[in-house]
């Protein structure tokens, strides 16, 4: 387990959503390499969109804040909605669609923290 060892703020850590080709906007609220060991984000998925399949080299988990999805694990779907919270551990396959007519948005908390690097893609791109 990484400790802390002394006490760190981090001000105006979270950003502006930006699109990314996972066919979502994501707002990093805390992702700071000061704090390797955790990072999170707020993820709106719009009404019909499924992101990209990807998998992560770092355990992830979704809490559900709006919305409603189905959440695609190695080939296994499972329906989520608000309050809702998914444990996606590193190297699965996975991609969640919007099943509703709202935005869905989640929160992402990742441990260790996300970087670019960890993102694989697992389909082909247009």
């Amino acid at each position: 387990m990484t400790r802390l060892r002394s006490p760190l703020v981090l001000p105006g850590a979270a950003g502006a959503p930006f699109a990314t080709r996972e066919r979502c906007a994501i707002r990093e609220l805390l992702n700071h390499p000061d704090d390797p060991a955790a990072s999170l984000a707020e993820a709106t998925v719009a009404p019909g969109a499924v992101t990209e399949l990807h998998a992560l080299d770092v355990d992830e988990r979704y809490v559900i804040l709006r919305g409603t999805g189905r959440l695609e694990l190695d080939g296994e779907g499972r329906d989520l909605g608000p309050g809702d919270a998914a444990l996606i551990p590193a190297g699965c396959a996975q991609r969640i669609a919007n099943t509703g007519a709202e935005e869905l948005v989640f929160l992402c908390l990742c441990t260790p923290r996300f970087t670019p690097s960890g993102y694989r893609p697992l389909e082909e791109t247009p």
